[in-house]
């Protein structure tokens, strides 16, 4: 039986501000953002060439907003990924040599926070 990771649910205050930091500062796809009720709105952003969404919304997430931190994706150039992000006005960090890997950080606006792994 296959066990597949497909959605992250990530807190957030704003949903308008942080769709609008995912899609163009990070640079997810949106795949859909429905309102089911004046409690309740869906959005499903999921990273260019990746299997797992995250959802952002209202009524979906008890966390707080900002309290998720270590959600990883990989890549398989993190020079490349940092130039791509610093690009579109993410404040990332540099690059950081560590077991396992390079790695970059960011966080969203309400302090979620990511790490960026160039494997090996």
């Amino acid at each position: 039986m296959d066990w597949k990771l497909e959605l992250v649910a990530i807190p957030v205050s704003d949903v308008d501000v942080a769709k609008a930091f995912y899609t163009e500062k990070v640079g997810f796809d949106a795949d859909y953002d429905h309102t089911v009720s004046d409690e309740i709105r869906f959005v499903q952003l999921t990273p260019p060439g990746s299997a797992c969404s995250i959802a952002i919304g209202q009524g979906i997430v008890e966390g707080e907003p900002g309290s998720v931190k270590g959600v990883q994706m990989v890549v398989s150039d993190i020079n490349a990924a940092r130039r791509e992000l610093v690009g579109r006005g993410v404040e990332v960090s540099e690059v950081q040599e560590a077991p396992g890997g390079r790695f970059v950080f960011f966080s969203d606006p309400d302090g979620n926070r990511w790490s960026v792994q160039q494997i090996g």
